[in-house]
C-alpha cells in the first residue's frame, strides 16, 4: 500500500482520528523563532514618525503594563480576577502578546494544590493555586461549559460558559470585609465541566479593526463552493448586526469593547463600558441558583463610586484625560504586527515551498493570507493597507476535538474564529485553551468528526514528509 492510501480519510470516525493523528508523526516543529528581526510589540511605522501618536502609544503600554491594586492610585482590582495586570498575560514575545512559558504566579511548586501565592497579588491565606496553572504555563482562565445541579452533578441542560476568576481579594489588607471563596475548580475538573482559553494575541488588530465588513464578505463569496467543503459564517454584533471580529469567537465587536470586557472579567476593573463590579455566573443567579449578585462587603472596594476607570474631566493633554480602557485600546489599535522570516526556520527555498502548498492543500481558505483594510483618518499605517493576518476572520466548526461547548454571540460550542497567523513563530502555547507548545500537534489537532477541516488536513498528510517539513517551516516563519 501507498503512503498516500495510508493517509487517504475514510467517513469513519476511527479513521478519521487515525489520520489526524499520523498525519505529521514524523515531522519536527523548529520551535519558537528566535526575536531577531522580528519587531514584534513596536508600534507601527506611522505611530512612530508622530511624536503625538507615540506619547500616546507610550502611554498605553504603560497603562497595559500597569499593575492594578483594590485602593490606591491603581484602584479597582477585584473582588474577582485572573490577574493584575494585562501586559503579565500578554507578553510572549512582547507586550500585547499571548501567554508566557514562564507562569506569571511564581510559587507554583511539584504539588500546585499545596502552593499559595504569596506575591502581594493574591492573599496567601484565602486563596490556592489551582492544579491547571503550573510553573511552566501556560496562562489560563477557566470557565465552566455547564452550571451544577444542587446536588453536585453537572446539568448539561443548563449552560454557563461564564468565565470563573481563578482568585479573589480576600484576605488583603487593602480588601478588609470581603469575603468571598474561590471556585470549585477540582469538582469541575471532576466532572469534565472545565475548559481553558489562553490570551489572544493582539498585534495587528488595528489592521483587523479596519477591515470594512464589505471587504470580508467579498472574501467569504470568494471562498464559496471550495473543494475542501468549508463553510464558514461570520459572528455578529446583536445591536447593529456587524460582523463581530475579536476574541477566540469573534464575539467583540471593537477594540474598545474587547479591552473594557478584560478590564472587567479578568481584572475585576468596573469601567465606562462595563460598569459594575463582575459576580461569578452563579453569584449572579445564572443556573437556577438562587443567588443574588456580591456580598455588600465586596462592593465599591476601592471607595471611588462607579465605574472605577472613568475619562478624566481635568487632564491636560489626551494620555491625561483618557480612561484606562480608552489607552488599551490605543495601544493595541497601534500595534504592528510581527515581521516574518524569509530564511528561518529551513531556508528560504523551504518557505517559499511551504508557503505555496499552505495555499494548495487549502489552508488558505480559512487563513486568508490578506485582506485590505478601509481608509482611516487616524494613521497612514492604517489607511488601504495590506494586512497579512492569515485569516478570514469568520468562525468555523473545529469538530468534537476541539470543540469546548461554550456559545458566545452566534458562535456554537465548536465553532472558533480563525485564528490570524502573523506572529505564529513566536507563540509557545497554541490552541484556544494553550493545550499544546507544538505546531505539528497543532496542525492534527484540525481533524476530528464535524471538522471544516478535514479535507484540508488530508491533503496535507497526503504530501511527502519533506513538504510537510516545508509546510512546518513556512507557519514557523510568520
Amino acid at each position: 500500500m501507498t503512503r498516500r492510501n495510508i493517509y487517504v480519510l475514510t467517513l469513519t470516525i476511527a479513521a478519521l482520528f487515525l489520520v489526524a493523528g499520523a498525519a505529521f508523526a514524523q515531522v519536527n516543529d523548529p520551535g519558537v523563532r528566535s526575536s531577531t528581526g522580528v519587531n514584534a510589540g513596536q508600534p507601527l511605522a506611522s505611530i512612530s514618525a508622530n511624536a503625538s501618536d507615540l506619547a500616546l502609544f507610550n502611554s498605553g503600554l504603560g497603562q497595559f503594563n500597569e499593575h492594578q491594586t483594590v485602593t490606591g492610585d491603581n484602584v479597582g482590582l477585584g473582588p474577582r480576577f485572573n490577574l493584575d495586570s494585562c501586559g503579565g498575560c500578554h507578553s510572549q514575545p512582547a507586550p500585547g502578546g499571548t501567554s508566557p512559558s514562564a507562569n506569571v504566579f511564581p510559587n507554583v511548586g511539584p504539588n500546585p494544590q499545596s502552593q499559595v501565592i504569596a506575591n502581594g497579588t493574591v492573599s496567601s491565606s484565602t486563596n490556592a493555586i489551582p492544579s491547571f496553572v503550573t510553573s511552566t504555563g501556560p496562562v489560563r482562565e477557566a470557565r465552566f461549559p455547564f452550571f451544577f445541579n444542587a446536588n453536585g452533578t453537572v446539568n448539561v441542560n443548563s449552560p454557563n460558559g461564564g468565565v470563573e476568576d481563578l482568585f479573589t481579594v480576600s484576605g488583603r489588607a487593602d480588601a478588609a470585609g470581603c469575603s468571598l471563596t474561590q471556585p470549585g475548580f477540582a469538582q469541575a475538573s471532576a466532572a469534565n465541566n472545565l475548559i481553558f482559553r489562553i490570551p489572544t494575541p493582539v498585534f495587528g488588530s488595528g489592521m483587523i479593526a479596519n477591515i470594512d465588513d464589505s471587504t470580508l464578505l467579498k472574501n467569504q463569496a470568494a471562498q464559496a463552493g471550495n473543494a475542501f467543503g468549508v463553510a464558514g459564517a461570520f459572528n455578529r454584533n446583536g445591536n447593529d448586526g456587524t460582523i463581530t471580529r475579536f476574541g477566540w469567537k469573534a464575539q467583540n465587536k471593537s477594540l474598545m469593547i474587547f479591552a473594557g470586557e478584560a478590564y472587567n472579567v479578568e481584572m475585576g476593573v468596573s469601567n465606562e463600558l462595563f460598569q459594575q463590579d463582575r459576580p461569578l455566573p452563579g453569584e449572579g443567579g445564572g443556573g437556577g441558583s438562587g443567588q443574588t449578585g456580591l456580598p455588600t462587603g465586596c462592593l465599591n472596594l476601592a471607595h471611588v463610586g462607579y465605574p472605577e476607570d472613568i475619562t478624566h474631566s481635568g487632564g491636560t493633554d489626551a494620555s491625561s484625560s483618557s480612561s484606562d480602557v480608552t489607552l488599551f485600546s490605543v495601544f493595541m489599535e497601534d500595534l504592528a504586527p510581527p515581521t516574518p522570516s524569509t530564511t528561518v526556520p529551513g531556508g528560504s527555498t523551504s518557505i517559499a515551498r511551504g508557503r505555496t502548498l499552505f495555499t494548495s492543500v487549502g489552508c488558505a481558505v480559512c487563513h486568508t493570507i490578506s485582506l485590505t483594510t478601509q481608509a482611516s483618518q487616524k494613521t497612514a499605517g492604517l489607511s488601504n493597507a495590506t494586512a497579512n493576518l492569515f485569516s478570514d476572520l469568520e468562525v468555523h466548526h473545529m469538530g468534537t476535538g476541539l470543540a469546548d461547548n461554550v456559545s458566545q454571540g452566534g458562535a456554537g460550542g465548536d465553532q472558533f474564529r480563525t485564528a490570524p497567523l502573523w506572529g505564529l513563530g513566536q507563540r509557545i502555547f497554541f490552541l484556544h485553551d494553550g493545550r499544546t507548545n507544538n505546531l505539528v500537534t497543532v496542525v492534527n489537532a484540525h481533524g476530528s468528526n464535524g471538522s471544516e477541516a478535514n479535507a484540508s488536513l488530508n491533503a496535507a498528510a497526503a504530501l511527502s514528509l519533506t513538504d510537510q517539513q516545508n509546510l512546518i517551516n513556512f507557519l514557523r516563519s510568520l
